[in-house]
C-alpha cells in the first residue's frame, strides 16, 4: 500500500538527509518533491516495484531489498579513515573483484573508461549508495548493458538502493497482438492511415498487421544482438510476452533480466547430475543427458530464436488469427518457417538460416504492405540521464 511505500522511501529521504546516501534523484525524491507516487506494483520478501511519474515521465521505481541496512555494507570503508583516498579505479577494482558473476572484468572495461574522466574521489554515501545497487543484480546487468543494448530498459537514475528504470507497458499473454498497439508513435507521419485499421490517431499509419511484423523484426533484431554483438552468448530463460515490452518506436525491450545469464554462467546452471533429458531443463534453457556420465551438456540445446518461434510467433501467425489472410502465399511461408524454427535445436547448426529466412519474409510482408521495411529503431532517452552516479 501507499503507507508502505511512504515508510520506504521516506527511510531512505531520511538516510539522505543524514548524508549517509546519495544519488541522482534524492533531490527530486526528497526536498523538491518531483518524485510522485503512482502505485505499488509488486512488494514481496521486501523487494519493491513502484511505478511513479518524475518530472512528469513515468518511470518504475525499484530496490531488490526493502532497506539500505539489508544490503551488506562495502568492506573497504572499514578499512578507511576517509573515503577521499579511493581513486574512481579503485572503486571500479574492489567492485569488480566483489559483484557476484563479475569475475571477468566486464565491469572494470565497460566503467573503467567512464571513471577516469572523473576528478574528485568518491564520498562515502556515493560509495555505499553505488555498492548498495551492485548487490542487485537486475541493475548491475542493466548499467552493463545500458550503452550497448537498445533492447533493454534505461537506467534514468538512482538514490541510494532504489533505482529507476523507464516506464513501459509490459505485453499480455491475453492479448492477440502481445502488446498494446495503441501508443505507437510514428514521428513526423501525417495524413489519412492506410490501413482499415488505425491505432488512435490519423497521424499512425500502419495497419495492426504491419506493426506486428515490425515488432517481429525487433524481436530478431535483439535475438541477433544478443547471440553474437557481446564477448559471450546472452541467454534468455523464461521468454514469456510478460517479460518484454515495446517503446512507442516499436523497439522489443527485454524488461525482466533475473533470468538472464550470459554463456559461462549458463553453461554452469545446465552442467548438472542427470538421469534424463528432463532433468537438463532450467525455465526455457535445455540441455541433454548424457546417461552414461549421468551428466548434463553444460551447452545449451536450444537457442532464444527457437523459444521466442515457439511461445511468441507461433500464436502470432496462427491461421487462426489470420483469417482469410491465412492462405496467402506468404503469409503460409511464414507459418511454415515459425514452424521449423520452434522444432529446429541448436544442435542442428542451423539457427543463422532459420533467422535470415524469417528476416527476409517479414520484410517482404512490410514491403507488399506499403511500408518501409525498417524495424524498431535506436530510442533517444528521455532530457534526463543518469549522472550522479553514472557506472
Amino acid at each position: 500500500g501507499f503507507s508502505d511505500v511512504c515508510v520506504c522511501v521516506c527511510v531512505c529521504c531520511s538516510e539522505y538527509g543524514e548524508g549517509s546516501v546519495t544519488g541522482d534523484m534524492c533531490d527530486d525524491l526528497c526536498v523538491l518533491g518531483l518524485v510522485e507516487y503512482q502505485r505499488c506494483l509488486y512488494y514481496e520478501n521486501g523487494k519493491k516495484v513502484i511505478e511513479a511519474r518524475w518530472r512528469g515521465q513515468p518511470i518504475i521505481l525499484k530496490s531488490k531489498l526493502e532497506n539500505f541496512s539489508s544490503y551488506e555494507p562495502l568492506g573497504i570503508l572499514d578499512y578507511q579513515d576517509t573515503a577521499e583516498d579511493l581513486s574512481p579505479l579503485d572503486v571500479v577494482f574492489y567492485a569488480t573483484l566483489e559483484v557476484r558473476g563479475a569475475g571477468n572484468g566486464s565491469l572494470a572495461k565497460l566503467w573503467g573508461s567512464k571513471l577516469r574522466n572523473r576528478d574528485k574521489a568518491y564520498s562515502r554515501a556515493e560509495l555505499a549508495s553505488l555498492w548498495s545497487l551492485l548487490q542487485q543484480e537486475e541493475y548491475t546487468f542493466l548499467r552493463v548493458l545500458q550503452d550497448l543494448s537498445t533492447h533493454v530498459a534505461k537506467v534514468l537514475g538512482s538514490c541510494g538502493h532504489f533505482y529507476a528504470v523507464e516506464y513501459l507497458s509490459a505485453g499480455h499473454a491475453w492479448d492477440q497482438n502481445i502488446f498494446s498497439l495503441d501508443e505507437v508513435a510514428v514521428p513526423g507521419l501525417q495524413g489519412p492511415a492506410r490501413g482499415p485499421f488505425t491505432a488512435g490517431g490519423a497521424r499512425r499509419r500502419w495497419t495492426a498487421r504491419e506493426m506486428v511484423h515490425r515488432i517481429a523484426l525487433s524481436f530478431l533484431d535483439m535475438v541477433w544482438h544478443f547471440d553474437n554483438d557481446f564477448t559471450h552468448r546472452l541467454h534468455l530463460c523464461d521468454i514469456k510476452p510478460e517479460n518484454f515490452a515495446i517503446r512507442k518506436d516499436l523497439t522489443v525491450v527485454a524488461i525482466d533480466v533475473d533470468m538472464a545469464f550470459f554463456e559461462p554462467k549458463m553453461r554452469d546452471i545446465l552442467d548438472q547430475n542427470c538421469t534424463s533429458d528432463d532433468d537438463c531443463n532450467f525455465f526455457d534453457c535445455s540441455s541433454r543427458c548424457n546417461r552414461r556420465r549421468r551428466r548434463c551438456s553444460a551447452r545449451r540445446r536450444n537457442s532464444n530464436l527457437q523459444v521466442i518461434c515457439e511461445k511468441i510467433f507461433r500464436p502470432w501467425f496462427s491461421p487462426t488469427l489470420l483469417g482469410a489472410k491465412a492462405g496467402l502465399p506468404l503469409q503460409v511461408e511464414l507459418q511454415r518457417a515459425v514452424q521449423e524454427c520452434s522444432e529446429t535445436d541448436e544442435e542442428k547448426g542451423r539457427g543463422r538460416d532459420i533467422h535470415q529466412r524469417l528476416l527476409n519474409i517479414l520484410t517482404r510482408l512490410l514491403q507488399e504492405g506499403g511500408a518501409s521495411s525498417e524495424g524498431g529503431g535506436s530510442w533517444e532517452g528521455g532530457s534526463h540521464s543518469h549522472t550522479a552516479l553514472n557506472f
